[in-house]
């Protein structure tokens, strides 16, 4: 997956409430590839995101 499409699909879990008054987005400029792409899915993991309702891969 693209570092742009795991921007997007960062960007879409700080729209849900669990991180309604969390800034998720920021730290993103600073991780590589790899360590954003980590994030992304532990953030869905936080969230309760299952594999079906996550967003198909880029």
């Amino acid at each position: 997956m693209t570092r742009g499409a795991l921007l997007i699909r960062l960007r879409e879990l700080q729209q849900l409430p669990k991180f309604h008054n969390r800034d998720i987005c920021t730290v993103s400029a600073v991780l590589s590839r790899d360590a954003l792409q980590k994030h992304v899915e532990h953030c869905e993991k936080v969230a309760g995101l299952t594999a079906d309702q996550r967003p198909a891969a880029a």
